[in-house]
């Protein structure tokens, strides 16, 4: 049975809260291999103005991890 080894992250976008979770995956993945999935534990934003400047997505990364 493999063993699953989970990380957490923070992504930013500043074109959506889907945009941010990929951004977070694509940066793990550079150094990370064998992702499995992806939890969203929250959304958070930057606001200006009235308008939202960063979307922001904490998320945790599984990953199985090598013998």
């Amino acid at each position: 049975m493999p063993v699953v080894k989970v990380i957490e992250l923070v992504g930013q976008s500043e074109h959506s809260w889907e945009d941010a979770v990929r951004s977070a995956v694509a940066e793990a993945a550079k150094t990370v291999r064998n992702i499995t999935g992806v939890e969203v534990k929250n959304w958070t934003g930057e606001v200006k103005g009235d308008s939202i400047q960063t979307y922001r997505a904490d998320v945790h990364v599984a990953f199985v991890v090598e013998n």
